[in-house]
């Protein structure tokens, strides 16, 4: 069997009195478009942040790209997407991803595809205190496209964007993944769940299902992600 993008088995995370991930064993596999699925609270972000080696289990073991998480060697290996941007206002969209760009030790023509892949050339020199919400969120998916990381871990990438964009997003999504790059994209928009391979459910910090997205449906015996969450959260498809 393939070595896995990331594994995990009777995985555990506390945060303060609360088990934000209730020990959760999955695979993701590695150049496909993963979806994790959820209602807000359900453990999807604290589920991005332990995957990034920013939050640490309280149990059970992880393991990304075959290395435990939160190895050094992970580092150029993962590009993220927080789900608040994470961007300097007293700087221009350019400024922010060159900045980020040096660090890789990256130039020009990196930081103009990148600007290019999230449709944000024309706010290049706007300072991104002036952006909106939604360009702001493309600002934070620039810098993580940086660097041609092999798990790009994105937290809800498309929230706020016009239908349009989004589709041009997914697009990209899926053309990195062709590519060869592995996508674990959080979001609580059900309809999103249909643009993805694999689907990893969760609910309270449960997992209730992960794999192939034609598989849940098959064992579901639904026609669509929001109506297999329904049937295996107990309520009514």
């Amino acid at each position: 069997m393939q070595q896995a993008a990331i594994e995990a088995r009777d995985l555990s995370v506390t945060k303060g009195h609360t088990r934000a991930l209730d020990i959760v064993s999955f695979r993701i596999e590695k150049g496909k478009v993963t979806g994790v699925i959820g209602p807000s609270g359900s453990g999807k972000t604290t589920l991005m942040r332990t995957v990034i080696g920013v939050q640490m289990p309280t149990n059970g073991s992880l393991k990304i790209l075959g290395l435990h998480v939160g190895d050094p060697a992970l580092r150029s290996k993962i590009g993220y997407q927080p789900q608040s941007p994470a961007v300097y206002g007293d700087l221009t969209t350019r400024q922010n991803v060159e900045y980020f760009a040096k660090i890789f030790g990256l130039g020009k023509a990196e930081v103009d595809a990148v600007l290019k892949q999230v449709d944000l050339t024309p706010q290049t020199n706007q300072l991104t205190s002036s952006l909106s919400g939604g360009q702001l969120a493309r600002v934070s998916l620039a810098v993580a496209l940086l660097g041609n990381a092999e798990l790009l871990v994105l937290d809800e990438p498309t929230v706020g964007l016009d239908p349009v964009l989004r589709e041009r997003l997914w697009a990209l999504f899926n053309d990195l993944a062709r590519q060869g790059r592995t996508l674990v994209i959080s979001s609580h928009v059900m309809d999103e769940a249909e643009r993805c391979q694999d689907i990893l459910l969760l609910r309270d910090g449960k997992v209730l299902n992960s794999g192939a997205k034609i598989d849940l449906l098959q064992k579901s015996s639904t026609q669509s992600v929001e109506a297999a969450f329904l049937k295996l959260a107990g309520g009514s498809a």
